[in-house]
C-alpha cells in the first residue's frame, strides 16, 4: 500500500508461551514467516520491531530495535513508526497469525482525515490491530518519556478511527483474525483452525 508500511512488532516476552511465540511453527513456516508473506502483498516496506535483531535476520525484511527499550508495546508503535518511510504504518502484534493484508487496507481506507484506526472486537479496542499516522509520532514521544505506557491513553489527544470488526465484510472473519497466541493451549487451537497441509 503506497505510503503506509506494515510493522510487525516482535519484541514480547512470551512469558506464558515459554518461547518465542514469532517463531513457533504454524503450518510449514513460522507464524512471522507466514505474516510477512501476508502482509507482503499489499504492504512495503515490512520492518520488525525486536531488540533481539538476530533471531529475524532470515526474514528478508527490515529489523529495526526500540529507541525505548523495555517500554513495551508502545516504544514498538514509536520504532515502527520512526523507520517507517511514508505517512504511517499497518501494525500487528507477531502473536496474531491469521491477520490478513485484506484487513489491513480496510483499516487504511478509513484513515483520511485521522491520525488513526483501530480495530474493536465485542468493544474492546485492539491498539496492535491498527493503522497508524506519522502525526501520531510527537504524542507517543511524550508519553514515552513520561513513562505513560499504555497505548490507549495517548487516542484522546489525536483523531483516532474506532472501526467495529463486526461491521466488516471480509474473506476470513474479523474474529478470528484477531486471534492471538499466548499458551501452548492456544497454539494448538491455532494449528485446528488452520487445519492439515494448510498455511495462515
Amino acid at each position: 500500500m503506497d505510503g503506509i508500511s506494515g510493522v510487525i512488532l516482535a519484541g514480547g516476552r512470551s512469558s506464558r508461551m515459554g518461547q518465542n511465540k514469532a517463531l513457533l511453527e504454524l503450518g510449514e513456516k513460522t507464524i512471522i514467516e507466514g505474516q510477512i508473506l501476508e502482509l507482503s502483498k499489499e504492504f512495503a516496506p515490512l520492518i520488525v520491531v525486536s531488540n533481539q535483531p538476530e533471531l529475524y535476520s532470515f526474514l528478508g525484511a527490515r529489523v529495526i530495535q526500540d529507541q525505548y527499550p523495555g517500554y513495551g508495546p508502545l516504544a514498538g508503535i514509536h520504532a515502527g513508526l520512526q523507520a517507517a518511510p511514508g505517512n504511517g504504518a499497518f501494525v500487528i502484534p507477531c502473536d496474531m497469525p491469521f491477520i490478513t493484508a485484506e484487513l489491513g487496507l480496510e483499516l487504511v481506507s478509513r484513515l483520511e482525515g485521522a491520525d488513526g484506526v483501530v480495530l474493536s472486537s465485542c468493544g474492546k479496542l485492539e491498539p496492535l490491530c491498527a493503522v497508524y499516522h506519522k502525526r501520531c509520532l510527537p504524542v507517543i514521544e511524550e508519553f514515552l518519556q513520561a513513562k505513560h505506557l499504555k497505548i490507549i491513553d495517548f487516542y484522546p489527544l489525536v483523531n483516532i478511527r474506532v472501526l467495529p470488526a463486526e461491521d466488516l465484510a471480509l474473506s476470513r472473519s474479523a474474529a478470528e483474525q484477531l486471534f492471538n497466541i499466548n499458551t501452548p493451549a492456544e497454539l494448538h487451537e491455532a494449528r485446528s483452525i488452520l487445519g492439515p497441509g494448510k498455511q495462515p
